[in-house]
């Protein structure tokens, strides 16, 4: 028994050596364009100089958070969380900094979390809108303001994906007792165990740093054929790092170190703009859930080891919540 725990507290040192002068030498590190990245089937990861340089920003401040959750596992073993909004850049990011890792000898597995929520990408859509709708279509019997005739006016609304436009109550004051209603279910549903399975993301986050040397991870493509399981090599890694909106939800105890990337609904809002080739903006209810996800990124900062800009710029949490007037 001494034995093996002396070799498991070397290992720890080992590690923790291998991040010496590692702050300096990042800086001359070239990261290639195809470089390995997460575990989910058929996404798409294109690396920019704007992903390189925030990855190379947050390893300036990683290196001082590793080096203290190294020595607090006696297998030298941290998870890493990097959460954020739509087209943030997690999943680029995320891959950086696993490279940077590696070219420093510490190796490192990047994890999609979008691989564990309950239903496939198409059923999960599915679930989001009719949750909505049908919280809505409650809200509304409750209210006394349930009709024939809000219904025929609603179903248009509905085919035409227009339901979630708040501004539908204006003209029709019926209409906001579906919208707040349906909101608030859809709230309730988005980021819970309702839609993610957060208690298998946590177990393989556990089964990681009491040292397993292999692990089975999930993979969920765009339909019904593409879901299965591979066997992960884990023997030689050190870093787990989980990319995902959720990545710093109150659903999940094992994460080490979460890592923000920060991006204002107007941030995102451009974004999503300025990558729809054909010009087309999201719909209402698209939206919703983008500012609902975006509330829940908001309650969760507090937590966050480290918080960078869509800037690049790494900000406190106090500054972080002047971003917001919180």
């Amino acid at each position: 028994m001494n034995k093996q725990y002396n070799r498991i507290a070397a290992s720890s040192d080992e590690v923790i050596a291998k991040l010496s002068g590692a702050k300096e030498k990042v800086a001359a590190i070239t990261i290639p364009a195809d470089i390995p990245h997460g575990d989910m089937p058929g996404d798409k990861v294109e690396i920019g100089d704007s992903h390189t340089a925030k990855a190379k920003t947050i390893f300036s401040k990683l290196v001082d958070e590793l080096e203290k959750t190294f020595k607090e596992n006696k297998y030298g073993r941290a998870v890493i969380a990097v959460c954020g909004g739509s087209g943030v850049g997690k999943s680029e990011i995320a891959s950086c900094l696993s490279y940077l890792l590696e070219q420093m000898g510490i190796g490192s597995y990047t994890m999609s979390g979008d691989n564990y929520p309950h239903r496939i990408p198409m059923y999960n859509d599915a679930e989001r809108l009719h949750v909505f709708r049908e919280g809505g279509i409650r809200a509304m019997v409750d209210a006394g303001v349930m009709s024939a005739q809000n219904m025929e006016v609603l179903k248009k609304w509905q085919i035409a994906e227009d339901d979630a436009n708040a501004a539908h109550a204006e003209t029709d004051t019926w209409f906001g007792s579906y919208l707040e209603g349906g909101r608030k279910c859809l709230d309730e549903y988005l980021g819970t165990p309702k839609e993610t399975d957060f208690e298998e993301v946590d177990q393989i986050m556990k089964a990681f740093k009491d040292g397993a040397d292999k692990l089975f991870l999930k993979r969920m493509g765009r339909d019904e054929a593409s879901l299965w399981y591979d066997e992960v090599d884990m023997s030689q890694k050190q870093v787990l790092i989980v990319e995902w909106t959720h990545g710093n939800s109150d659903y999940m105890t094992q994460v080490d170190i979460p890592v923000l990337l920060n991006s204002t609904p107007q941030e995102t809002l451009e974004h999503r703009r300025s990558r729809n080739r054909d010009g087309k903006l999201d719909s209402p209810f698209t939206m919703m859930v983008l500012e609902l996800e975006q509330n829940k990124l908001v309650a969760q900062a507090h937590k966050a080891k480290i918080i960078i800009t869509k800037a690049g710029e790494l900000i406190s949490y106090e500054d972080f919540k002047k971003l917001y007037n919180l």
